[in-house]
């Protein structure tokens, strides 16, 4: 089976074209190789996954006939991915949500209070 369909087959693509064109931007590993979406994928093999700044690792474990639901993908794949992997995403979604530029936009209520704060006179 080719690698985009497998990974659409497996669920971690909402579609074909966009699996394919994760491999020809090298998102895709194959034991350790960026491959083409045309390549097959057979048991056994080590897919590695780039996406959402994750990189998840697949061990084949058979190829599906057409694409499966959602609880029966742990057939055909068992996930290798470190734990390391998600706590990085987890801070830097927390790191995005807190930096905003000086001076950009409105200010936020913290910001408000802040120069209310600085404003108002100790009596």
């Amino acid at each position: 089976m080719r690698v985009d369909k497998f990974l659409w087959c497996v669920r971690y693509f909402k579609t074909r074209s966009i699996a394919t064109a994760a491999c020809k931007k090298g998102h895709i590993k194959v034991n350790g190789q960026s491959v083409k979406p045309s390549r097959e994928v057979y048991a056994t093999d080590k897919v590695e996954v780039r996406k959402n700044q994750v990189n998840y690792q697949l061990t084949v474990n058979d190829t599906p006939p057409n694409r499966v639901g959602a609880k029966l993908v742990d057939i055909y794949i068992t996930d290798t991915t470190p734990k390391e992997a998600f706590e990085a995403q987890d801070l830097l979604k927390y790191s995005k949500d807190y930096y905003r530029k000086k001076g950009t936009g409105r200010p936020t209520k913290k910001d408000r209070r802040d120069i209310d704060g600085f404003y108002d006179e100790p009596e």
